[in-house]
């Protein structure tokens, strides 16, 4: 069984699950890996422009998963949204905590 990790939410209120293991759309696909470079999102609160070219559904934002996204980008999203409050993230993702 998987290590499910708890939902990401940003300063800002911006919410999203960051998934990564052996059933979840990352690289290296396996569970427990020392560092992902791809990871999954899923179901954010609202539309966020950065991680659109992984939406499953780009007609549904907030009600899709967005397989294989690059843990920068996924970084840059956490920074952009105000840093990480709750949650965590795959190892490779920086969870960038809100300036003080």
């Amino acid at each position: 069984m998987y290590k499910r990790n708890k939902q990401v939410v940003c300063a800002d209120g911006f919410n999203m699950s960051v998934q990564a293991h052996d059933g979840a759309y990352c690289d290296p696909r396996k569970d427990a890996a020392r560092k992902y470079t791809l990871v999954e999102i899923g179901f954010p609160s609202r539309a966020e422009e950065l991680i659109m070219p992984w939406a499953e559904d780009q007609n549904d934002p907030t009600g899709t998963v967005y397989g294989y996204v690059p843990v920068d980008v996924v970084t840059n999203v956490i920074v952009k949204h105000g840093g990480m409050v709750e949650g965590e993230v795959p190892p490779g993702v920086i969870a960038t905590k809100p300036i003080e």
